[in-house]
C-alpha cells in the first residue's frame, strides 16, 4: 500500500497520482505537515499533480538497488548531508551543555525504544525477529556478561556531568520529545511490525561509524575524543558503546525489514513509515539542544 508519510493516510499499492491529489489538496489548504513534507523531500514550487505525483514516486523509487540501501542513502541525506543536523555537527566536540542535554532528553527515548521493540516481539510470529528484539531490548535494559546497559551507561554519563541520576528521572521531556515519542508508540501500537522494526532501527544508523562509506562528511561525532581528556570518561565509556558496536547488528535489523517487507508486501508501507520516523527524530535531535540551552 502507498501510506502518505505525512498523516499515514493509505491509498492502492503504486497509486502515486492518489497521493499527490492528497498532497496537493491539503497543500492548498495550507495544511503544515504537508507542506513541509513536501517542501522537504519534494520540491517548495508548486507543481501539477501529474508532475508531483512524478517527483514523489521517484523519491520512494528504489531504482533496482535493496529497500535497506535506499533507507541507508535517504537517512545519509538527511542527517549527514549537505545540511548535516545542528546536533551531530554539535556533538563533534561537545560541550557539557549539548551532553547534558543528550543525557536527559535520551533516557525518555531508550525507554520508548524498549517499549517499541517490546510490541514487535508481541506482534510478530517470526523467532528470528523475537530472537533479535529481545537482544535488543537486553542491550539497552538490562546489560549482559557483567557489563552495564546502554541506560546504565547514559545515566553515568550524566552523573559524570554533574548531574544527580534523580535529577535526570524526574525531568519531563520537552515538549518536542514528548510529541515524538508519542508519535513512536503510535507507530508501534498501530502499525505493523515490520513498520515499527524500520521506524526504530533505522535510526541506529546516526552512530554507524560506515556512514562515511556513502557519502556522509563525518560520523556522529569525532572518534578522537574517545583518546583524550575533552569529555569525562563516563562521556566515553557510552559514546564508545555506540561508536564501537558491530556494525552487523544494526545491519541484521534492516535485513530483516528488507526480508518481512519483501514477502509480507509492505515495502511502500516502510518507506513512509521509516520517512516519518526521520523527521520524530530531527525534531528530538534538537530538542536535546534545546534542553542543553536550558541547562547550561
Amino acid at each position: 500500500m502507498v501510506k502518505c508519510p505525512a498523516c499515514s493516510v493509505v491509498f492502492m499499492q503504486g497509486d502515486y497520482p492518489a497521493l499527490a491529489r492528497h498532497f496537493s489538496k491539503l497543500t492548498e489548504q495550507n495544511d503544515i505537515p504537508h507542506v513541509m513534507w513536501l517542501n522537504r523531500y519534494i520540491t517548495n514550487q508548486k507543481q501539477d499533480e501529474s508532475t508531483l505525483a512524478k517527483l514523489i514516486s521517484d523519491y520512494f523509487d528504489l531504482k533496482g538497488s535493496t529497500l535497506q540501501k535506499w533507507i541507508r542513502r535517504r537517512f545519509i541525506e538527511k542527517f549527514y548531508g549537505d545540511k548535516t543536523h545542528p546536533f551531530v555537527l554539535a556533538l563533534q566536540h561537545p560541550s557539557r551543555s549539548t551532553l547534558v542535554g543528550y543525557v536527559v532528553e535520551h533516557q525518555h527515548f531508550l525507554r520508548q525504544w524498549v517499549r517499541s521493540c517490546s510490541y514487535v516481539v508481541a506482534k510478530t510470529d517470526k523467532l528470528d525477529v523475537t530472537y533479535y528484539e529481545l537482544d535488543n531490548i537486553n542491550t539497552e535494559f538490562g546489560g549482559f556478561d557483567g557489563r552495564p546497559s546502554h541506560y546504565e551507561l547514559l545515566l553515568r554519563m550524566g552523573e559524570s556531568l554533574g548531574l544527580a541520576r534523580g535529577k535526570i528521572l524526574e525531568t519531563a521531556p520537552l515538549p518536542d520529545t514528548a510529541f515524538a515519542l508519542k508519535s513512536w508508540d503510535q507507530i508501534a501500537r498501530e502499525g505493523h511490525w515490520v513498520e515499527t522494526m524500520a521506524a526504530m532501527h533505522s535510526l541506529e544508523l546516526i552512530a554507524d561509524k560506515t556512514v562515511v562509506e556513502d557519502g556522509a562528511k563525518m560520523t556522529y561525532f569525532d572518534p578522537s575524543i574517545l583518546k583524550t581528556s575533552e569529555v569525562t570518561d563516563g562521556t566515553k565509556n557510552f559514546l564508545r558503546e555506540g561508536y564501537e558496536a558491530d556494525v552487523g547488528h544494526s545491519k541484521e535489523a534492516l535485513d530483516l525489514v528488507e526480508k518481512y517487507a519483501s514477502e509480507l508486501g509492505l515495502i511502500e508501507d516502510v518507506q513512509a513509515t521509516f520517512v516519518k520516523s526521520m523527521d520524530l527524530f530531527h525534531l528530538y535531535l534538537m530538542a536535546r539542544l534545546e534542553r542543553g540551552e536550558y541547562l547550561s
